[in-house]
């Protein structure tokens, strides 16, 4: 399982996803380029303490990020709006890559013809969206819990 961003604009949003990432124990691929620099102290402010624990690993462009080994494993499940089918119904496996757009423009046409799937998560009438970070939670803790791959360690204090 990973979890992928689009071209983030948001240099918090990437800190919480390195976050998440690093206490599942699910690598996060960053897909260039973003709307803000990206430099290794910029990720290291950016995911705070834990970005030694975090498995990331930076693409420069959409073509790169599907040549990567990593995209053979498994199919690319885009999370969008415009999603096809809800996120409840849908079966997971381990190879997974759960790939979500920028915040502000979402995925453009050549992302959401590259995903195998496509899902939304369904919201309260009249909401238009949770925020990137949640919504991957969201969609990784259902990935992980179909797949029995939640870590197993308690949390530390």
């Amino acid at each position: 399982m990973r979890l992928a961003l689009f071209q983030p604009d948001i240099p918090q949003n990437l800190g919480a996803a390195l976050r998440l990432g690093a206490c599942l124990a699910t690598p996060v691929d960053v897909i260039e380029p973003c709307g803000f620099p990206l430099s290794d102290a910029g990720v290291r402010r950016a995911a705070m303490d834990y970005g030694a624990l975090a498995d990331l690993t930076r693409h420069a462009s959409w073509s790169e990020f599907l040549a990567a080994p990593q995209r053979a494993e498994g199919r690319l499940i885009l999370f969008t709006t415009r999603g096809a089918e809800p996120l409840h119904g849908f079966e997971f496996l381990p190879g997974d890559t759960l790939l979500f757009g920028r915040e502000s423009a979402g995925a453009p046409s050549e992302v959401h013809a590259a995903a195998d799937r496509r899902l939304f998560i369904p919201l309260a009438p009249g909401a238009r969206s949770l925020n990137l970070t949640v919504s991957a939670a969201i969609a990784l803790s259902e990935a992980l819990r179909q797949i029995n791959a939640f870590p197993t360690g308690a949390p530390s204090v």
